[in-house]
């Protein structure tokens, strides 16, 4: 995405952030319509400004985004704003240019674009009723914020950087223009340091850092390693946390402090991308292959390919780390798009682990667990090392099934299986992980009245389980979705292991990256085989990355670090290539690949998705969709460069009671599947209505 110019809808905004004054405005706002309203005002309005306005029986907020002349219609018809709201300043020129381009790549009406992206305190018409400010709650966080920090944080000591680590930082730290970097470093080579280095530098010539992560729980380690380290730069107020866990006013007082500049750091998940940074200097992307940087709903998009976009838009670097790069990255690298540094050997003197194939298929296997890995986690008890026990399937097992009739435990609204939980002997329950419904544990088939229910797989509650009946004496930890769902949890469940207060660790992907375990010895993986044959080219990439992440939290700190990856096929290209810790391998060998059937980054997606009561109708709007451009062709001038697949339904095919299918659209050029899809995406809305059907375009998608 980052080879892509923009073209901009609202060329005023992103000339001069201050409009003349004038009695029209254009306000985006946040509904399905491609459109966006005229309305008249009594006073010059800045473009960017929140305003409240009429919509139909309704008033919202909208933002301003052009100041015509004259109105797009009859100057009778326009309804007057309601309201101006300035208690805070207008959204920048460049923070709109970004919202604009991103309307504009993924297909989305641009009020759908910014509305979204503030807090919800800026967006709420009830936040204003009364004469009320949505700044009456930042008031008391300021207050709360300062009485926090003005307990004085020590600044930690660097270490002394590797030849390698010097090379990328000193590098990275004297770029003052745009430059994408990939920093390729293998687990533990030191990547954070890179990034401490480079963030410093950006400090001390009074810019800004934006510091984004993927996931939720990754937020307090890194904060700490940011308030310590550069304590001396920043003072500890400035560095300011937004992910979609903190309350609507803490969210609001983040978004407000880098908007004024007061904040120094924002250290965010994707949504941050999105936050007003007047002073940007800086943005770093830890994990950049990580699919959590991916938006599965509403605005579908990357905050690792915006972020490379505001980068050079605000002209500033961008590094993109990893110790295994996405394909679409490493082809960048290897393209000379990016920059590229490696560092290849850990920080610390420590070998990587070694990781160890169990062939499963000849042994006797007691509850998902081979006798080598048993015997590997006993020595590892005797030594006093922590091991990680690693299964991506949380609950206790993935279905109940009638050994008598072939009953199974289906979701009733889903055609999925209800998943077994078990939290406590009387607290038993089936759940769909995909609706959420939860029904008691039959006490008998529901079928032929068997008593004999059994449990079929097994998630990590169960390993939990038989872990505590292995090794009565040890002290087990679980982390998963399930076990960190109150606030706090996930961050006290990590605190106790690096205090060494748990011996075995079970856990999902949650665990699988960016924790640094200092006395973890051994990485036990299960189930790995399931996403070898997946349907999704990229679920080879994806368990190559995975397992590459999870190994790397084994042998840290402590020497003779193993992992032991049980498999049913030793001999996959995949697991070959971890034995040896071969991402070049991989990479080289899945691009090849990619590239002889012409799938990205040698090809450009995007995928139309309908959902409808029945999937006849689904699929009948999605056939009519693919025939709409050869029925059109003035509209669809590109469309002889662009592919439509048959519609097929979906993997899971119904969710709650709603049936869906996907058409997928390839094509050999962007910008021809862009124009394409701008010309497209008007027709499917009339389409969809006559269907009665939803429907989602989705640009670059993750999962076909």
């Amino acid at each position: 995405m980052s080879d892509i110019a923009i073209t901009e809808p609202y060329s005023s905004a992103s000339t001069d952030a201050v409009a003349p004054v004038a009695c029209w405005v254009r306000v985006a706002l946040d509904i399905p319509i491609l459109d966006v309203f005229d309305y008249r005002c009594v006073q010059a309005v800045p473009i960017g400004t929140r305003v409240i306005v009429p919509f139909g029986p309704r008033k919202l907020v909208g933002i301003v985004v052009a100041t015509p002349e004259h109105p797009a219609i009859d100057p009778k018809l326009v309804k007057d704003v309601d309201q101006v709201l300035d208690d805070t300043p207008p959204l920048s020129a460049d923070w709109l240019r970004m919202a604009a381009f991103a309307a504009q790549y993924y297909q989305r009406p641009i009020g759908e674009v910014i509305l979204p992206a503030l807090p919800s305190a800026l967006r709420k018409v009830a936040a204003y009723q009364g004469k009320r400010s949505a700044g009456g709650p930042v008031k008391r966080l300021d207050r709360r914020t300062k009485k926090v920090a003005s307990n004085a944080i020590q600044a930690d000591q660097a270490p002394l950087l590797n030849p390698e680590q010097l090379i990328a930082a000193d590098a990275i730290a004297a770029l003052q223009d745009h430059k994408t970097i990939l920093l390729h470093g293998v687990t533990g080579s030191g990547k954070t340091e890179v990034y401490l280095h480079a963030a410093k530098a950006a400090l001390a010539r009074g810019r800004q850092v934006l510091f984004l992560v993927p996931e939720i729980n990754l937020t307090p380690q890194l904060e700490q390693s940011l308030r310590t380290r550069l304590a001396g730069i920043a003072e500890p107020d400035t560095l300011a946390v937004m992910h979609s866990g903190l309350a609507d006013g803490e969210r609001l007082l983040a978004w407000l402090n880098v908007q004024r500049g007061k904040a120094r750091i924002l250290l965010g998940t994707r949504l941050a991308i999105f936050a007003p940074l007047p002073d940007l200097g800086l943005i770093i992307v830890d994990e950049e292959h990580d699919t959590s940087y991916k938006q599965q709903d509403g605005l579908r998009y990357s905050a690792r390919d915006l972020a490379v976009w505001r980068g050079r838009d605000r002209n500033v670097p961008v590094v993109l780390g990893s110790a295994t790069p996405s394909l679409e990255s490493w082809n960048h690298a290897e393209r000379g798009h990016y920059q590229r540094f490696t560092l290849a050997r850990r920080a610390r003197e420590v070998e990587l682990p070694e990781i160890r194939l169990v062939d499963t298929r000849r042994l006797t296997m007691q509850e998902g667990f081979s006798p080598h890995l048993v015997k590997a986690l006993g020595e590892r008890l005797e030594r006093g090392e922590q091991s990680l026990i690693f299964l991506n399937r949380r609950g206790y097992a993935p279905v109940l099934n009638c050994a008598s009739c072939g009953w199974v435990s289906n979701c009733p609204r889903c055609t999925a299986y209800t998943v077994l939980h078990r939290a406590g002997a009387r607290r038993n329950h089936l759940q769909c992980h995909h609706c959420g419904y939860q029904a008691r544990v039959p006490r008998a088939c529901p079928d032929c009245g068997d008593q004999d229910l059994k449990p079929m797989g097994r998630g990590t509650q169960r390993v939990e389980e038989h872990l505590a009946e292995l090794f009565p004496g040890a002290r087990i930890a679980r982390i998963d979705a399930d076990s960190t769902r109150l606030k706090g949890s996930a961050a006290a469940l990590f605190a106790k292991v690096h205090a060494g207060e748990v011996d075995l660790l079970v856990g999902t992907q949650m665990v699988a990256k960016g924790h640094d375990f200092a006395n973890l010895g051994l990485v036990g993986v299960l189930n790995a085989d399931a996403m070898l044959f997946a349907q999704d080219f990229r679920a080879p990439e994806r368990l190559f990355a995975q397992l590459m992440q999870v190994a790397g939290r084994a042998g840290r700190h402590v020497r003779g670090g193993e992992v032991i990856i049980q498999t049913d096929y030793p001999e996959q290209a995949v697991y070959q290539a971890l034995l040896k810790h071969d991402y070049l391998g991989f990479a080289e060998y899945g691009l090849s690949e990619r590239k002889v059937v012409g799938l990205p980054p040698y090809a450009y997606q995007a995928l139309l998705t309908a959902e409808a009561r029945e999937l006849a109708t689904a699929v009948d709007f999605l056939t009519q969709a693919r025939a709409w451009p050869a029925e059109y062709p003035d509209l669809f001038p590109t469309a002889t460069a662009i592919t439509l697949y048959d519609p097929v339904p979906l993997r899971v095919v119904r969710v709650a009671n709603i049936e869906r299918a996907q058409l997928l659209v390839e094509s050999a050029s962007r910008p021809a599947l862009q124009a394409f899809l701008t010309a497209w995406s008007y027709a499917l809305g009339d389409l969809a209505r006559q269907f009665r059907v939803r429907h989602n375009l989705e640009v670059d998608p993750l999962e076909i």
